[in-house]
């Protein structure tokens, strides 16, 4: 496990972390989750046994008014407390569907909205917790999405992602990255990202990064940048 604190707020990503291939578009990615939201939702179950424990220590603090981007079919939103007002984003209307029949499930309220994590429709500091999993890999402009975050969080507020990306161990990375094309292709997915060089190189304010899973999983805590 490797980590940076919020005092130093130092990272240790290197290379390059965006490969370079065409990004799809919103409709493309649109078109993809319409076809794959009924088995996301029937397989949240195991997305919460690989990826719980990391949620749970990331998100359980988060406060006040929450923004969830790139909900997908609502995952998250178990692992924040039932003090925030919870309002969850996505492109796809189907996976927003899946994460409505979640909410009910839970019995817990919430609202859903469909939206391009790039142009978000908020007003500037609108937030005081931005969070989001698995999404940076998938969003065309990732730079444009982040910087949306940063905007509609407050200034003393937290942004805090959960990524996965290129392992730490070589063969496993020598096989994300041989299969990085293919992969992205049939899920939109560049799995062997850097997640905390794609977040440094927003202008957000990392304030710690922690790594684990060989390298796999990457929980990060930044805020908007000056």
């Amino acid at each position: 496990m490797a980590e940076t604190s919020e005092r130093d707020g130092s990272t240790a990503a290197t290379g390059d972390d965006r490969p370079d291939r065409r990004p799809k578009s919103a409709d493309e990615l649109r078109d993809l989750y319409a076809d794959q939201a009924g088995w996301m939702g029937r397989l949240d179950w195991c997305n919460r046994l690989l990826t719980g424990r990391y949620r749970r220590r990331l998100f359980w603090n988060a406060r006040g008014r929450v923004l969830d981007v790139a909900c997908g079919t609502g995952t998250n939103f178990r692992y924040l407390s039932d003090a925030v007002e919870y309002v969850g984003v996505d492109l796809s209307p189907a996976v927003l569907r899946e994460a409505d029949t979640r909410f009910d499930e839970l019995r817990r309220g919430g609202t859903l909205l469909e939206m391009n994590a790039q142009a978000l429709d908020f007003p500037d500091d609108s937030f005081d917790t931005v969070v989001t999993s698995l999404s940076t890999c998938t969003f065309p402009d990732p730079d444009a999405a982040l910087g949306e975050m940063a905007r509609v969080c407050r200034p003393d507020g937290r942004i805090r992602l959960l990524e996965h990306g290129r392992s730490t161990v070589g063969p496993i990375a020598r096989f994300q990255d041989w299969r990085a094309d293919a992969h992205y292709e049939k899920h939109g997915c560049r799995w062997n990202q850097k997640p905390v060089a794609v977040v440094a190189g927003t202008g957000l304010e990392v304030l710690s990064a922690r790594s684990s899973a060989l390298g796999m999983m990457t929980g990060i805590v930044a805020r908007p940048g000056e």
